[in-house]
């Protein structure tokens, strides 16, 4: 099995390393590591072409914003599973692509998913916030439910029949791409109950209050977009399912250090 990992990067000297460095580092050999550029001026590409002989497609051209980068790695993508590392992001340990490719390979499932932690800028071992997904169907969209997205591993195939990201939504493009795959056609989905993603905190949906209200918008929008009704109250769900996240644990056998939450911030 083939994996395609895309990191789509603007402007983000500071983390680039790390996330290219944790791809590079996964035991599975069978990889296509592509990084779409949006035409950094800060120092950004002269780190990425350091790894040169390893990356094996390098797009640096304006964009029209995240997703449309994304867009342009799937694009290219070759793989039988595509995964999506963002800059701010690396995998916790060099075993991560190995396990998943095993849960594919003994489930014959159409996508992967996993747990992810928010970690802070300077110290990757400290974690602010913890993502349980859990165990779940796709109804449970409806309350509120949603994978986090860099630890969602999805065939090419499934891409290819329903589409790519929709870059009319500004910041729930994600969210819309996971109802569509998950909620709307029904995917096969399997949960490995492990951190396999690494977030620096700082989203764009979860920045502020004003981010947060604009990410609520866009998730309605996402169902109106699919011909899907959500409970009344699927959209109150959502955001409080982040304010448990901050009180939720990492499992021991996760590899994740603990040292201590920094802070506490409601939607963050």
């Amino acid at each position: 099995m083939k994996i395609s990992i895309i990191t789509v990067v603007y402007n983000n000297e500071a983390t680039i390393s790390s996330a290219i460095e944790s791809v590079l580092a996964q035991t599975y050999t069978n990889l296509e590591y592509i990084i779409v550029d949006g035409g950094s001026t800060d120092g950004t590409i002269e780190r990425i072409r350091s790894y040169a002989d390893r990356i094996d497609i390098l797009i640096s051209e304006p964009d029209k914003g995240m997703y449309d980068a994304m867009n342009k790695g799937l694009a290219k993508a070759t793989g039988d599973v595509i995964c999506i590392l963002n800059s701010d992001d690396l995998y916790p340990h060099a075993h991560i692509i190995e396990q998943v490719v095993k849960e594919f390979d003994r489930t014959g499932c159409d996508a992967v998913y996993g747990d992810l932690v928010y970690v802070t800028c300077t110290d990757v071992d400290c974690v602010t916030r913890y993502w349980k997904s859990g165990s779940c169907s796709s109804e449970s969209f409806k309350y509120g439910w949603m994978p986090p997205h860099p630890a969602f591993f999805v065939k090419k195939s499934v891409y290819d029949r329903y589409g790519h990201f929709n870059t009319k939504l500004k910041s729930a493009a994600d969210y819309e791409l996971m109802l569509r795959f998950a909620y709307k056609n029904k995917i096969n989905l399997s949960y490995i109950p492990q951190v396999l993603v690494k977030m620096r905190t700082g989203g764009l949906s979860n920045f502020s209050l004003r981010n947060r209200l604009m990410a609520n918008r866009e998730d309605r929008a996402a169902w109106q977009l699919n011909g899907l009704k959500p409970y009344v109250f699927t959209f109150y769900l959502k955001p409080l399912r982040k304010v448990v996240q901050y009180f939720q644990r990492p499992e021991p056998d996760s590899r994740i250090l603990i040292k201590r939450f920094v802070y506490i911030r409601i939607f963050r």
